[in-house]
């Protein structure tokens, strides 16, 4: 099973949280699913939950390169200079980037934030589209930082072949599995214990920070960086309240 969630604004990409905050668990009521890799807490869009471990590894380590969409609201006008950084990859304290996607974008047509952002006046806000292959923690916010445009909002609208496609934000889909993330007989499968590494690894990142602060509507078009889901898809379920 292969789930595309939408998730919402100071949402955990987790089930459980022993600080009360918001969780997976008041969206997606189905057993045994995981996030295949994660979303930052003060982030929104697209979000991955399968529950095939091999999958989940698959989605979620950085040396099968799947790409990542993001569609970023940053503080100022992004020059030519701060962009070919961007694309060229920037020094972060972790290390260089990997090279990067990157091209100015009008505002997109989104949901409205809750609560929405804060702005300065007299402070020009711009969007750009940022399409990275590795996934370190709370990187494109640290990017965008280091070029001199901190984000203001953070929206993931593809992961590889998939794309939200007019999902509102706590809606969810099951989706057919795309031929590019299936198991290759060649390679054998990855180890169950391996992807129970790896989702362990992404447990402790996002205990150790990866969740974010507490503080802190139309279809969405298809674009660069992956092509719409293919394969039959069941229909939209929307969280039970």
């Amino acid at each position: 099973m292969l789930i595309v969630f939408n998730k919402p604004f100071n949402v955990l990409s987790q089930f459980t949280d022993k600080e009360g905050r918001r969780t997976l668990a008041e969206f997606i009521p189905v057993p045994r699913v995981r996030p295949a890799g994660r979303l930052d807490y003060d982030s929104e869009g697209l979000l991955l939950l399968t529950d095939d471990g091999a999958l989940r590894a698959r989605i979620a380590e950085p040396k099968h390169k799947l790409p990542k969409t993001y569609w970023v609201q940053v503080e100022g006008t992004p020059t030519t200079d701060a962009l070919e950084q961007l694309r060229n990859g920037v020094m972060l304290n972790d290390g260089r980037t990997r090279p990067a996607d990157v091209r100015p974008i009008p505002e997109p047509e989104l949901w409205p934030r809750d609560p929405p952002i804060r702005m300065r006046r007299n402070i020009p806000t711009a969007w750009i589209e940022l399409i990275l292959t590795e996934g370190r923690n709370r990187q494109v916010r640290r990017m965008t930082a280091a070029v001199g445009f901190p984000t203001l909002r953070l929206v993931r609208v593809a992961v590889g072949p998939y794309r939200l496609d007019g999902l509102e934000p706590g809606e969810w889909r099951e989706v057919a599995i795309a031929p590019s993330l299936a198991r290759d007989p060649r390679l054998g499968p990855i180890g169950e214990a391996d992807a129970a590494l790896i989702q362990s690894a992404h447990d402790l990142e996002t205990e150790r920070g990866g969740g974010g602060s507490r503080r802190a509507r139309r279809k969405i078009p298809a674009g660069r960086g992956g092509s719409r889901r293919s394969g039959r898809t069941q229909s939209t379920r929307r969280p039970s309240r």
